[in-house]
């Protein structure tokens, strides 16, 4: 095995917030965030620059309770296509000094310099602040880069100290800088994981650096020793080529509705419409999922999670609504009302994998089983012609979701066809 690796952590400053400034500098020094439409009750805080955080203002949290900490706060409404646009640019910049660019979200990306520092100067510091530089000129941007010898340190370094700043954690110096800060800082432990730990009196990541893998094994599963290999520096995934994307673990789809749902008619349409979506996706990539996940937030923004293992493996809309309509009859009493859903398909296996095990009371010849792929496969073709919104079930168009417009669908054979503006054919 060869030595320590270099591994940058580059990671935008209020990347949002900070592209939006550029078209409105004199908003610079000002509180500003940029928020969703409270009319269509998408009204979180999205992003916001350093001057709101001084406030205590922080993402995802509702438009009313930042403006309780900041008065002054400046709104500005989102651009998500600049800021495809600029990522797009910045992981342009970071190619120019190595192949091995990892993007892990749109405004970061891991870089394995390890093979190519040598053409730079043979430092990973000065490189790291080469590219900042190089950022800041070329887009007008920040970004702060931790620089260490794997991917979870090389990002607690890039969070260590923001923003437009370099922070490396050496491989003879890291539990300096790491072992004192709060066990939540490392990736992947949310407040759920960080609640548990301190049950047990682990509040740092020295603490839990020193826990048993036993010990996090019984608590977390398997993640339990991924924490412990993070925690003491033991972690070392490869940063993939450019470009070069891993299977999904999961796919799904949500969305928060205007108006809450109460019945379970309203239900059943809005799961038919994200799990045709989910399931269009499973086909897009050739996937069938092993198990289903249903999200639920109720008015009062509370959230459940229930998920199930699937007799059989699918990517068939109709057995996703099924199987959610399920689980939502299990863990959910109506008439409370659901603000919010996600269907998450769970496992997806390849093609190549997939093993069909029939039912043995009601699908001995797979008849009704091949109608429905048969028909949802034809639903591809027409969405690949003309759009991913011209053709779903008849089921979907009972009630809209939210962002949907007032056009009507007349249901077909089980579908409903739906001819937007501009379309032919």
């Amino acid at each position: 095995m060869g030595g320590p690796r270099t591994i940058l952590h580059c990671d935008m400053n209020s990347f949002y917030a900070s592209v939006e400034l550029l078209s409105h500098p004199e908003l610079k020094d000002k509180p500003v965030a940029v928020s969703g439409s409270p009319e269509t009750r998408h009204g979180i805080i999205l992003a916001k620059n350093e001057a709101a955080k001084k406030y205590g203002v922080v993402t995802a949290e509702t438009i009313w309770q930042a403006r309780k900490k900041c008065p002054g706060l400046i709104l500005l409404p989102p651009h998500r296509e600049r800021y495809s646009a600029f990522s797009r640019q910045i992981n342009a910049i970071y190619c120019r000094y190595t192949d091995l660019v990892e993007p892990f979200s749109i405004d970061e990306s891991w870089l394995d310099i390890t093979g190519s520092m040598h053409l730079f100067g043979g430092d990973g510091k000065a490189i790291a602040d080469e590219l900042r530089a190089a950022v800041r000129r070329e887009t007008g941007l920040t970004c702060s880069v931790g620089v260490s010898f794997n991917k979870i340190f090389a990002k607690l370094g890039s969070d260590y100290k923001k923003p437009d700043a370099t922070t490396v954690l050496s491989p003879e110096h890291w539990k300096e800088i790491v072992f004192p800060l709060p066990v939540s800082a490392l990736l992947f432990v949310g407040k759920a994981a960080a609640r548990t730990l301190h049950q047990y009196g682990v509040d740092t990541i020295g603490q839990l650096a020193a826990c048993t893998p036993e010990l996090l094994q019984d608590l977390f599963g398997k993640n339990g020793l991924q924490l412990y290999e993070y925690a003491n520096g033991l972690e070392h995934a490869p940063v993939r080529p450019f470009g070069q994307r891993p299977q999904a673990k999961s796919i799904g789809s949500g969305a928060t509705f205007r108006r809450d749902l109460t019945t379970w008619e309203e239900v059943l349409t809005n799961v038919s419409i994200l799990s045709d979506i989910v399931a269009m996706r499973l086909r897009r990539h050739g996937l069938y999922c092993t198990g289903i996940q249903v999200t639920i937030r109720d008015a009062a923004f509370r959230t459940i999670t229930r998920q199930k293992q699937l007799g059989r493996s699918t990517h068939l809309a109709r057995e996703l609504t099924d199987a959610c309509m399920a689980l939502l009859r299990q863990s959910w009493q109506m008439p409370n009302p659901i603000r919010m859903l996600t269907v998450t398909a769970l496992q997806p296996v390849d093609e190549e994998r997939f093993a069909e095990q029939l039912d043995l009371f009601s699908r001995q010849d797979g008849t009704r089983h091949q109608k429905t792929e048969t028909l949802e496969r034809t639903m591809d073709q027409i969405r690949s012609r003309y759009g991913d919104s011209s053709i779903s079930y008849g089921v979907s168009f009972r009630g809209r979701r939210s962002g949907e417009g007032s056009e009507k669908a007349a249901p077909v054979g089980g579908a409903a066809i739906r001819k937007e503006e501009g379309e032919h054919g």
